[in-house]
């Protein structure tokens, strides 16, 4: 069983920056983030696959990027230009295949969640 730990959340202003890291304790190939917010579902923010390929919610383009470093089995969320909208407990999530998903119910493994608050 592989175990996920996030990193990097806390409280900043709108317009600010936060980089969110995600360690696994074993090899895992696609990797996601999550995030949900009070009263709404959990949605996909974020994907990568095992070959490094990006998938990223609308909402998110252009301010956000995934990436990972295989060596260290970690999986990075760099966040910029932070909205209140984006206010929210953010989860890191793996799966055993290659190819990522923005479905959350096709991967194995998740961190406990790390809480972004954005304030305006």
């Amino acid at each position: 069983q592989v175990q996920l730990v996030e990193s990097g959340g806390g409280s900043v202003q709108a317009g600010s920056s936060l980089r969110l890291s995600c360690a696994a304790s074993g090899r895992t190939y696609a990797m996601g983030w999550f995030r949900q917010a009070p009263g709404k579902e959990r949605e996909n923010v974020a994907a990568i696959s095992g070959s490094g390929l990006t998938y990223y919610a609308d909402s998110v383009k252009g301010r956000f990027t995934i990436s990972r470093n295989s060596a260290k089995d970690t999986v990075y969320l760099q966040m910029n230009s932070l909205k209140p909208d984006d206010t929210a407990v953010y989860y890191c999530a793996g799966r055993p295949t290659s190819a990522p998903s923005r479905r959350d119910y096709e991967y194995s493994y998740w961190g406990q969640g790390t809480q972004v608050t954005v304030s305006s």
